[in-house]
């Protein structure tokens, strides 16, 4: 019964300063918020780049050009590295066992034009086997043949977001775009695949032959002089075999690359569970650090609500005087005041969820240049926001209720 009455005279005090309770709960509603939002932001990062790599399957091993003595992420090597790869490399790894493709891929990021329209996206400059190892799908038209590679064919396939924002409703098969002041012809365009790498839509791409990209567009060339790939994937026949494959390529690439007994590798070998593993800790101490930043907001709003219950300890001093000389005591007067905190964090971290998730929504639906941020409101993330809203509210009420609580009766009655 004392908690009911504790609970309708804390809103009665709180309703009697309607203005002062909505600017204390400010501070919580925007630290709520804004940990909601991060976080949602940094998961759905995550979530993005995890679909991406589940959707081309387990089965795939990546190889790319690594520095001896210089370690990247993962054993990934930095962007900076002398390219070592090249398609002879590719034709080598075609004949080990069990792999049912291999894929070389160079990409930079390309201005395609056509008419009055133009469009930033990512060049894959790949072969034929594209498609099989990317899990791509025609919508239209053909795709890169093993004569465009030989030719070094200006062609081009374009992604479903870029073929919609340059033709719109239009074919685009057999009209012509402008990369870098060259003009290339359009031959097939791909289904939408949905998802986003770092932000960066999948439907956002252009594929040209690897030869025309190499000579026509981004010439990049490794140290003996031959033109650079810059990455291999290598789809296997199944997850199982993929140790095997990983311990035959390292052998055939050496040989190839004439390193001796005592010299390290110029290349990495990654399995696409290592990636997911490295993305799942980046993401991870990038999504734990947003929520930090948007943490302060908290705090500052916890000292707000202090200061307001310092102040509010202030003007009732009579009133608990009276309180305490009718037969209340320090527990109940603690249990006021700690009451009065706690529904003020937790009415401002009720809205700030609200405010966090709109935000998070409002974030979702923005795209800017092709680029989009998924934020990805979990319930988890919802309970720590509300949890440490209240945690502060009351950790902010003790010293303000404590201090009301030892108020000497006497002395609190002939206060003012």
């Amino acid at each position: 019964m004392k908690l009911i009455n504790s609970f309708v005279i804390a809103i009665r005090s709180l309703s009697a300063n309607k203005l002062r309770s909505s600017l204390t709960m400010l501070g919580i509603i925007i630290g709520v918020g804004a940990v909601i939002t991060l976080m949602s932001v940094g998961r759905g990062a995550q979530a993005s780049i995890t679909s991406v790599f589940e959707q081309m399957g387990t089965n795939v091993l990546y190889v790319m050009s690594r520095s001896p003595g210089v370690e990247g992420l993962g054993g990934m090597s930095p962007v900076f590295v002398t390219p070592t790869l090249t398609m002879d490399d590719v034709k080598a790894l075609e004949r080990i066992p069990s792999v049912v493709a291999v894929l070389p891929v160079n990409e930079n990021f390309v201005k395609v034009t056509a008419g009055g329209e133009s469009k930033t996206a990512i060049i894959h400059g790949s072969t034929p086997e594209y498609l099989e190892v990317y899990n791509y799908s025609l919508a239209s038209g053909q795709f890169i043949a093993e004569r465009n590679v030989a030719s070094r064919d200006r062609v081009a396939v374009l992604g479903d977001e870029v073929a919609e924002e340059l033709f719109g409703s239009d074919d685009p098969i057999g009209e012509r775009v402008k990369m870098k002041g060259q003009r290339f012809t359009v031959i097939g365009v791909l289904e939408a695949k949905g998802g986003a790498m770092m932000g960066v839509s999948m439907d956002n791409i252009v594929v040209t032959p690897i030869t025309t990209f190499q000579t026509r567009l981004f010439t990049q060339q490794t140290a003996s002089g031959e033109d650079a790939v810059q990455s291999i994937s290598l789809k296997v026949a199944s997850t199982e075999a993929i140790d095997e494959v990983r311990e035959e390529i390292e052998p055939v690439l050496r040989k190839r690359h004439r390193l001796s007994a005592d010299e390290e590798n110029d290349f990495a070998i990654v399995s696409q569970e290592q990636i997911l593993s490295l993305v799942g800790q980046v993401t991870g101490v990038f999504t734990i650090f947003l929520g930090a930043i948007a943490g302060i907001s908290l705090l500052v709003g916890g000292i707000g609500i202090m200061n307001i219950m310092l102040v509010s300890v202030t003007e009732r001093t009579r009133e608990i005087g009276v309180r305490k000389a009718v037969g209340a005591k320090r527990r109940d007067i603690l249990l006021q005041f700690l009451l009065e905190s706690a529904m003020l964090s937790f009415a401002g971290g009720g809205i700030g969820i609200i405010g966090g998730w709109l935000l998070s929504r409002l974030i979702s639906r923005i795209s800017i240049g092709g680029m989009t941020i998924q934020a990805v409101v979990s319930p988890d993330i919802v309970i720590l926001a509300i949890s440490v809203s209240v945690f502060i509210g009351l950790a902010s009420g003790i010293y303000p209720a404590m201090r009301a609580a030892r108020l000497n009766p006497i002395d609190a009655l002939h206060y003012g």
